[in-house]
């Protein structure tokens, strides 16, 4: 788990990364959550997210936003978030010119910037997101969402409503040529503090399952759709 530093739009950014065995390995970004409610690219979902990964051969990074820890500049309230996570993403495919797809991950405000990122990189295959802020923050710019993905929502979440993710999940269904699977995990609060094995089962598993699904062109899958 190597600390790295890299260049962000407001300074250097902080985290940490994992390099893959492999010659062209999958590449996967981790997202933190808000970090003006302390979050950071050590919370333990976002941790717990890494590690599946890692555990799986993806070349695999984590970081700070621009603020948090060891990272440069301020919080952007979203927009310079948003351009750290392309920054991330940027050095992680510098690292890796000959990989084979793109993976985004995040938790809270890191699915909010996770999810935004997608829509700017035609290279990301699939997304999980952990407990997507719906209700707190307008989901609309996923018009048309371009990437399959999983949405985990807890049923007794205080600060994310569950009917908004529904909501969400609902109107991201009744697009063509993606699949969006979600699974809600009953009785989990927002960091799913009782949850976690439940959580962790649920991501590995849909990861697990998409990974065996065969890919007939870089980022599409058979249907000509992302997959």
């Amino acid at each position: 788990m190597p600390e790295v530093i890299f260049p962000g739009p407001e300074g250097r950014l902080h985290g940490r990364y994992q390099p893959s065995p492999h010659p062209r390995p999958m590449l996967a970004i981790v997202l933190h959550p808000h970090p003006q409610g302390g979050g950071t690219m050590n919370n333990p979902i976002t941790l717990m997210l890494y590690n599946i990964f890692v555990k799986r051969g993806f070349a695999t990074l984590r970081f700070n936003f621009r603020g948090v820890g060891r990272s440069e500049g301020e919080f952007d309230n979203g927009v310079g978030e948003l351009s750290d996570a392309a920054a991330a993403l940027d050095w992680l495919q510098a690292l890796n010119p000959e990989s084979s797809g793109t993976w985004v991950a995040g938790f809270s405000f890191g699915a909010l910037i996770g999810m935004q990122l997608l829509m700017r990189r035609p290279e990301v295959r699939g997304f999980i997101s952990i407990a997507p802020p719906a209700n707190l923050y307008d989901f609309g710019f996923l018009a048309p969402c371009p990437s399959s993905g999983l949405i985990v929502q807890g049923t007794a979440d205080e600060v994310v409503a569950e009917p908004a993710v529904q909501k969400l999940v609902d109107k991201l269904k009744t697009q063509k040529h993606i699949t969006i699977d979600y699974a809600r995990i009953e009785g989990a609060n927002h960091f799913f503090r009782n949850e976690m094995d439940e959580l962790s089962r649920v991501v590995e598993a849909y990861l697990d399952r998409r990974l065996r699904e065969p890919v007939t062109q870089p980022g599409r899958g058979a249907a000509g759709g992302r997959r």
